[in-house]
């Protein structure tokens, strides 16, 4: 067996990724910057698309795909938008290669250059606004409501797997109102999405807010965001949903008449996550065993492990376990029984531990003949004996009870890491010790800068739920209505 992963509390990021690795989640490819998502990875990715799909139809939106290219003259139309992605473009300038005149190898042929180079999508407001041009005359045709399951490239030159790659899935919501309250409606209501979906599923307790200008997306009048806390004490987005305003309509020039028989530019939204929230997972609940996977996202719900000593034991035990794992299915609790003999029951049970399993069942000869069965749960660590005959209904609640506590497990360690502070010195003091820091903030880009240069510390968000209250700036001592929330992040 090899030797155990290197400890969180040592080295936070060689563990993070050793985890990936040894999980079989994903893999650095030959490519600079990007990654093989591996079958077991890419399983948990399918829970959370599927979950997320159906959050998303429930809601009133549908499927669609665009181009993987955008014409750089699209990119060009926003201003904003442009400068914020140029520097993370790839882009395509020629569509042939011709074997190289000294016979060794391909080159670019020179003659099939592209009249308009191409970008390979960093995101796909352009290209979709210039769609919806086609699509949106009259009032009538509003609502659209959106989403695309899709990769997009941004060239990052410091990446790490799931957190920051080259290229990432991800789904993008495009959205089309009539009236700006609505398209706002639509904004918040995505957030809402995103948080449930993360505090349900990924068993993920996030803050609800509001970038700062500084910090919104390219192009948008307000960004809402949703901000977790990894176990390292640095923040991650989570996810975002933007307010766009009429700036995209504007670029391209898409109008509809509205009820009173006026041309109109209609409002926009834009809302997404990515396989970042893979890296979330894996950072906000792991430990130095494995993975660690709330149940309604594992691949994997139940492992069942029988242990023997040659073909007649294991004969009788896989008897006795048939009918459970059957019932486990009718359930629809994902179940595998182990009977591979290639390994030892000790290494599958090291191995599933490491894979985040969420619960193993073991049977031996002793348990067989007295009618039990041995429990393990994979949050806690703690295994106790139980009568077969109630252990399917036991598995059920136990996965709820699980799932629950992940969550408030995760809560707990960012209530004890959440520090409200008042002075300059407390902050830097703070800072160090990782967390989140509720603190005020004069709302100058200035001061922001200031602080974000002198701490590495950035402006999460502004809480939805934060309370005016009367204060001071914790750097510039200006007077400060609320506080806002500052961390070091990925």
């Amino acid at each position: 067996m090899s030797k155990g992963l290197p400890k969180r509390s040592e080295n936070y990021s060689e563990w993070y990724n050793e985890l990936v690795r040894r999980a079989g989640l994903a893999e650095n490819s030959a490519v600079r910057g990007c990654m093989v998502i591996k079958p077991y990875g890419y399983a948990i990715w399918e829970k959370m698309q599927r979950a997320l799909d159906d959050m998303f139809k429930a809601t009133g939106h549908v499927n669609a795909y665009f181009p993987l290219f955008v014409p750089k003259s699209f990119l060009e139309k926003e201003e904003e938008h442009a400068s914020g992605f140029a520097k993370e473009c790839a882009v395509v300038t020629h569509y042939r290669l011709k074997t190289n005149p000294n016979g060794k190898g391909l080159i670019v042929d020179p003659e099939a250059k592209l009249e308009e180079e191409l970008i390979v999508r960093p995101t796909s407001e352009t290209v979709i606004w210039n769609t919806y041009r086609n699509w949106i005359q009259s009032w009538r045709d509003l609502p659209i409501l959106i989403n695309q399951w899709a990769n997009v490239v941004r060239w990052e030159m410091r990446t790490r797997i799931f957190l920051r790659t080259a290229e990432f899935l991800w789904q993008e919501g495009h959205t089309a109102h009539a009236t700006r309250e609505e398209a706002i409606e639509e904004a918040e209501r995505m957030l809402d999405v995103y948080a449930e979906f993360a505090e349900k599923w990924m068993a993920l307790p996030v803050i609800k807010g509001v970038k700062t200008p500084t910090e919104r997306f390219a192009g948008a009048e307000e960004t809402y965001c949703i901000e977790a806390l990894m176990q390292d004490g640095k923040a991650l987005q989570a996810g975002t949903s933007h307010f766009l305003g009429q700036n995209f309509a504007k670029s391209f020039d898409v109008q509809f008449m509205n009820k009173e028989g006026k041309l109109e530019y209609p409002w926009a939204t834009s809302w997404g996550v990515s396989t970042r929230l893979m890296g979330a997972l894996i950072m906000a609940h792991s430990d130095d065993q494995g993975l660690v996977l709330p149940p309604r996202l594992a691949p994997l719900q139940v492992i069942i492990i029988p242990i023997y000593k040659g073909e007649e034991e294991l004969a009788k035990i896989s008897e006795k376990v048939e009918p459970i794992i059957q019932e486990l299915k009718r359930k629809g609790i994902s179940v595998k029984y182990d009977d591979d003999d290639k390994q030892r029951s000790g290494w599958k049970f090291a191995e599933y531990e490491l894979r985040g399993v969420p619960i193993r069942l073991a049977m031996g000869m002793r348990d067989l003949q007295q009618n039990t069965i041995e429990v393990a749960r994979r949050d806690t660590l703690t295994k106790e004996t139980r009568p077969v005959e109630t252990i399917v209904e036991h598995v059920e609640k136990l996965l709820e009870e699980i799932q629950e506590n992940i969550y408030r497990k995760a809560l707990k360690f960012r209530e004890e890491n959440t520090f409200v502070v008042d002075t300059w010195e407390e902050f830097l003091e703070k800072i160090e010790r990782g967390g989140f820091i509720l603190a005020h903030w004069d709302g100058t880009s200035e001061t922001e800068e200031k602080i974000k240069e002198e701490t590495k510390a950035t402006i999460r968000c502004i809480p939805l739920d934060a309370k005016e209250e009367a204060g001071r700036c914790v750097y510039s001592g200006k007077p400060s209505n609320k506080r806002v929330l500052f961390a070091r992040a990925y």
